[in-house]
């Protein structure tokens, strides 16, 4: 049994808030001097931060309105990419700049984001 559109809206909403704390949490410690384990990529670190928060204002907003968070979602998901790109060509082109574990994270972020905007645009469409 498929959940209502309001009742996935919500769950979608969730998961992009808890998605975005945990990526705030992360990244502030890190910056705060905190050792991941891998070499870190200042801008990528920078960008992943202020996506957090991105990340969390989607889920605030597609809490109320499926369609602010398709929105919200897209633009996410849009932004992910673009980065995952830059940072895969950075991996090869100039080995040691950036960790296999930042290029894992970052196509994870982006899967999920799609999986999102599915999700958002779906309850949209059913609203």
């Amino acid at each position: 049994m498929a959940l209502p559109p309001s009742s996935l809206r919500r769950v979608l909403a969730i998961i992009a808030g808890v998605f975005g704390v945990a990526t705030l949490f992360a990244g502030v410690r890190v910056l705060l001097g905190a050792d991941p384990g891998y070499v870190v990529y200042l801008p990528l670190l920078a960008f992943n931060t202020a996506m957090g928060a991105a990340y969390l204002s989607t889920g605030v907003r597609g809490w109320f309105d499926a369609r602010k968070g398709r929105r919200g979602a897209a633009t996410i998901l849009v932004l992910n990419a673009l980065m995952l790109a830059f940072i895969v060509w950075l991996y090869l082109a100039q080995p040691g700049t950036v960790a296999r574990e930042s290029v894992a994270a970052m196509g994870f972020r982006t899967a999920a984001w799609l999986v999102l905007w599915g999700g958002f645009s779906w309850a949209a469409r059913r609203a």
